[in-house]
C-alpha cells in the first residue's frame, strides 16, 4: 500500500489483517513490556488473536471510528500508533501508541503521533484529541507532555489491575492549541 518515512530508518505503514503473522512476531517481542499498559485483548498470543486485533482496527477504520498504523524500524515492525476511538461528528478522538523494548528511546513515536493528530485536526476537523494512560506509566505521560497535551484529570481506581486498582489519567489537546503550537504561536488556553 504505502509507507510514510518518518526518519531515515523508520516508516509508518497501515497495519492491516494480512500482516497478522508479522504482528504476532512483534507481539511476542513486545508482550511482556506492554502488558501492564494495554488492554489484555490487544496483546495477541496466537495467530487467531493477532488477526482479530488487526481486523478490529481495520473495521474501525472502515467505519470511520478508529485506525492503526505500524512503525517499521529498518524493515521490522517494532510498534505502532492508533486512533483508539475516532468520532468526526462529535469532533473527538483518542490516540495511543505502543513499542517493543528495542524501539524505546529512538524518537519514532512522537513523529508518528504528530502525523495522525495533525491529519485528524487539519483534514477531519477533530476538535479534541485525548490521550489516556495508566497513572503509573511515566513514559506515556512524558510523551503526552512533549506532544503538547495537558492533563485534564485522573479517574481514580477506574479498573482492576495486576497490583490493585488502576488510576487512569486523561490528557488532551484542543484543535486551536495544536494548530497554534504547529505554527509556533503561543497556544490558546481555555
Amino acid at each position: 500500500m504505502f509507507a510514510l518515512p518518518l526518519t531515515e530508518d523508520v516508516e509508518l505503514r497501515p497495519l492491516e489483517p494480512w500482516r497478522s503473522e508479522e504482528f504476532l512476531a512483534h507481539m511476542d517481542r513486545a508482550r511482556e513490556h506492554i502488558q501492564p499498559w494495554v488492554s489484555p485483548s490487544f496483546a495477541a498470543t496466537d495467530l487467531t488473536s493477532a488477526r482479530a486485533v488487526l481486523q478490529r482496527y481495520a473495521d474501525r477504520w472502515a467505519s470511520d471510528s478508529g485506525g492503526m498504523w505500524g512503525l517499521w524500524w529498518r524493515g521490522t515492525l517494532v510498534g505502532g500508533v492508533i486512533f483508539v476511538s475516532f468520532d468526526a461528528t462529535s469532533g473527538a478522538c483518542e490516540v495511543g501508541c505502543w513499542v517493543e523494548p528495542a524501539a524505546e528511546g529512538r524518537g519514532m513515536v512522537a513523529p508518528a503521533i504528530r502525523r495522525i493528530v495533525d491529519w485528524a485536526v487539519r483534514e477531519r476537523g477533530i476538535q479534541r484529541v485525548e490521550w489516556r494512560t495508566n497513572a503509573d506509566n511515566t513514559r506515556s505521560k512524558a510523551l503526552a507532555r512533549r506532544l503538547g497535551l495537558r492533563l485534564d484529570g485522573t479517574l481514580r481506581q477506574l479498573r482492576p489491575g495486576p497490583h490493585g486498582r488502576i488510576d487512569l489519567e486523561i490528557w488532551s489537546v484542543l484543535a486551536d492549541e495544536w494548530l497554534s503550537a504547529a505554527s509556533g504561536s503561543p497556544a490558546t488556553v481555555h
